[in-house]
């Protein structure tokens, strides 16, 4: 029988721990004397009350670390209790939202897609504008740590090849998990401040500067603005762009930098095919906006990085209405954003590291057939791929194409036409954002989308930032069996 009693004592205390947080923009509401205050109090009462009642209920199950089917299960459960309490004040507040409308903002929060079904962004009150900012730097810190502590011990998706990158959590995973926590959230926390600096001295405002810093770093891409980042002149775009680059590195060689170990950084092999993609598809659509225009220019320049960087990394800022670019710019969108980022980065969607692992099997395979008789690895920084990760790649690969095919049909069936499901599908499960078309794209919202067609797309952020086969694995039959 599974004891579920830890699952639920460090869910409480996470739930708990999110009411505490909403502490704050209470303090940002009481500030700005808008009187909308009250609704985080009670939302904080509420939240820290039934996370607390639930830690204590459980505690007296607390061992000293969690089994592998304990860790899928708390791995899961995190991304869908912590949307539940952190919609409250969506509902309870100015937004005036339904509750799946409240579930869908707060799951694209912690999740970091950046979706949004809210409009008249600009006269939302200060506190509901940095809850959202606050939801998405807690999925950004909250996904590092299960890239780089949860998702190698259970061995999906090809992640268990980072083990010996970095951090070793020996069998026992939360005790070992506070050690690796620590240093990435210095890490994240650093990153954050020196983003908010940035956007300052580039003449973004205070509170801006602090809710952008948020959604930026942890590549979620929420705005205060409807216009996103339309809003704002070049230098905030130019601090975006570096600040969205960085946090789709790994952060493991962040902390290694710190150490004064600058080589892991400069030669990971990720890292470098990550910036040529980025740098590659940024001077197909520059060449393409100057072509269009007829002349060279910085701004189609900046526009062209700023929304390929945004889109890749997973982040979903706008710049521009890129729809009426033409279609190949919408094209090389829409596969850009299965790209991703890097692994153990706050990014999203497939992430570089699974098509190197791709490539480097076919060569493989292809090498094999031309000489049957000799023997080939397949190799990731020199180091023999086991069979192991590559099945468990493979599965991951079909696993994200059959979970987009199955989301965009069951998205059809609610009655949205073709783009709208299929750019809305893949949005949701890279956790990227905005999709295509008028409806969700760049200068839309997924406001004007039936209920229905919500909870598919909200079901499909959970999925893909668990990378989809931890919750595949929850669902099967064997799991509860054993």
């Amino acid at each position: 029988m599974l004891d579920l009693r830890p699952v639920g004592y460090v869910i409480g205390l996470l739930v708990a721990s999110l009411g505490l947080t909403m502490l704050a923009p209470m303090g940002a509401d009481l500030l700005a004397g808008n009187g909308h205050w009250f609704v985080f109090f009670e939302s904080a009462v509420i939240t820290i009350l039934i996370g607390g009642m639930m830690s204590i209920a459980c505690a007296n199950g607390v061992t000293a670390g969690l089994s592998l089917r304990q860790t899928f299960l708390l791995t899961s459960l995190v991304w869908l209790t912590l949307p539940i309490f952190g919609a409250i004040p969506f509902v309870f507040g100015a937004t005036g939202a339904n509750y799946i409308d409240a579930f869908f903002e707060a799951m694209s929060g912690l999740t970091t897609t950046g979706a949004t079904v809210f409009g008249q962004l600009d006269t939302l009150p200060d506190g509901l504008k940095l809850w959202r900012g606050i939801l998405q730097w807690l999925g950004g810190v909250g996904i590092i740590v299960v890239a780089m502590v949860f998702l190698p011990e259970l061995r999906v998706g090809g992640m268990q090849i980072f083990r010996s990158e970095g951090f070793e959590t020996g069998g026992k995973i939360l005790p070992r998990a506070g050690e690796i926590a620590t240093q990435i959230a210095g890490i994240y926390v650093a990153l954050t401040v020196a983003c908010v600096l940035a956007y300052a001295a580039t003449g973004m405002g205070g509170f801006d500067a602090i809710v952008h810093a948020m959604t930026t770093v942890s590549t979620g891409g929420m705005a205060n603005y409807d216009g996103s980042f339309g809003a704002f002149g070049a230098g905030v775009h130019y601090v975006a762009i570096v600040f969205m680059i960085l946090a789709a590195l790994p952060f493991v060689r962040f902390v290694q930098l710190l150490a004064g170990t600058a080589e892991p950084l400069l030669q990971d092999r990720q890292i470098r095919a990550f910036m040529t993609i980025l740098g590659f598809c940024v001077l197909l659509i520059a060449s393409w906006l100057w072509g269009r225009s007829g002349f060279v220019s910085e701004s189609a320049l900046r526009d062209a990085l700023f929304n390929v960087t945004s889109i890749m990394t997973g982040t979903g800022y706008a710049s521009a209405d890129y729809m009426g670019w033409g279609t190949f710019p919408v094209t090389m969108f829409f596969f850009i954003g299965l790209v991703g980022g890097c692994a153990g980065s706050t990014s999203c969607s497939v992430k570089v590291f699974r098509y190197q692992l791709l490539f480097a099997s076919v060569k493989s395979q292809i090498r094999q057939i031309h000489s049957p008789h000799g023997i080939f690895t397949p190799r990731y920084e020199g180091r023999p791929i086991s069979e192991d990760v590559l099945n468990s790649v493979m599965a991951f690969l079909v696993a994200f194409v059959l979970s987009l095919g199955v989301t965009s049909v069951l998205l059809g069936m609610t009655g949205l036409d073709f783009m709208t499901s299929v750019s809305g599908a893949a949005a949701a499960l890279g956790n990227i954002g905005p999709g295509l078309g008028l409806q969700i794209g760049p200068a839309g919202n997924y406001a004007n989308i039936n209920d229905t067609a919500k909870m598919i797309l909200a079901i499909a952020m959970l999925v893909g930032r668990l990378e989809i086969m931890v919750v595949l694995t929850i669902l099967s039959v064997k799991f509860w069996r054993n």
